[in-house]
């Protein structure tokens, strides 16, 4: 078997890590339920994990990073991208895109919510000057020639960091992180595969909020949790971190009232 293995398997170049938390729900439910009384805004358990990862970022920014020249440089931004499914307008097709935050820390929980309500109006009516200048370009990329293209602005944007805004590609497209909500799609147990030309080291999946027993001291209780995995670029992160953003983001969500915007 020793030997059938050797001859089927290559040499790895994959760096993907995968971890999962398990993260106590109750007290976040509370908090949207007052968040949506007192602001009249439809905040969600995405919108809480954006924000949280804000403030994950700025209390550990050497994961705030990307790899250039075979080397780890840390970005000037909080920057999280998003992704949004919606159905073509001209195929009827359904597809799957996204949108970045930028600057996220800087944003109350309120702010982040008005925006991804209002981009993701606009992804869905086809009114995201952003995406629609992007999808416009790629219609006219023939399919043998993709991964070249994909490769040539990875290194233009990331690589060589160019601001080619003016070529109607954005600057730093992908942000800091990738989140995914697989719940909408009736999954839970997702792990996502890191994205090469994005230069995005962690890519999250979330799951859906549900109920299911934990251990409390010595007795078993039903419990509201939800799940995200995570899949990390080893190059980056390491346990050590992993393990230390997982504490932060565990914090932020069993005591939101202390954490998010405050709620009178």
């Amino acid at each position: 078997m020793r030997r059938i293995a050797l001859g089927t398997w290559r040499t790895v170049g994959d760096p993907s890590v995968y971890s999962t938390l398990l993260i106590r729900m109750e007290k976040a439910l509370d908090y949207m339920h007052a968040f949506r009384r007192a602001k009249r805004k439809p905040v969600t358990a995405l919108h809480l994990l954006v924000k949280a990862m804000a403030g994950v970022y700025e209390r550990i920014p050497e994961t705030n990073a990307m790899i250039r020249f075979n080397r780890i440089y840390l970005r000037d931004e909080i920057n999280i991208f998003c992704q949004v499914h919606f159905t073509d307008r001209e195929s009827g097709e359904s597809d799957l895109s996204g949108l970045t935050l930028y600057r996220v820390n800087e944003k109350s929980l309120e702010q982040i919510v008005e925006e991804f309500r209002t981009r993701v109006k606009q992804i869905r009516r086809g009114q995201d000057p952003e995406l629609e200048g992007i999808r416009r370009r790629f219609r006219h990329v023939p399919f043998l020639l993709l991964n070249r293209f994909l490769d040539l602005v990875s290194f233009l944007v990331y690589t060589l960091n160019l601001d080619l805004r003016w070529a109607g590609l954005p600057n730093d497209p992908f942000g800091t992180l990738m989140i995914s909500n697989v719940a909408a799609f009736g999954m839970q147990d997702v792990f996502a595969p890191l994205v090469p030309y994005s230069r995005v080291a962690t890519v999250l999946a979330m799951g859906p909020i549900h109920t299911e027993p934990v251990v409390e001291g010595n007795t078993i209780v039903p419990a509201k949790v939800m799940r995200i995995n995570a899949t990390f670029d080893h190059r980056i992160m390491d346990g050590a971190r992993a393990g230390a953003m997982a504490r932060l983001l565990r914090e932020a969500f069993e005591d939101p009232f202390g954490h998010f915007d405050r709620i009178e």
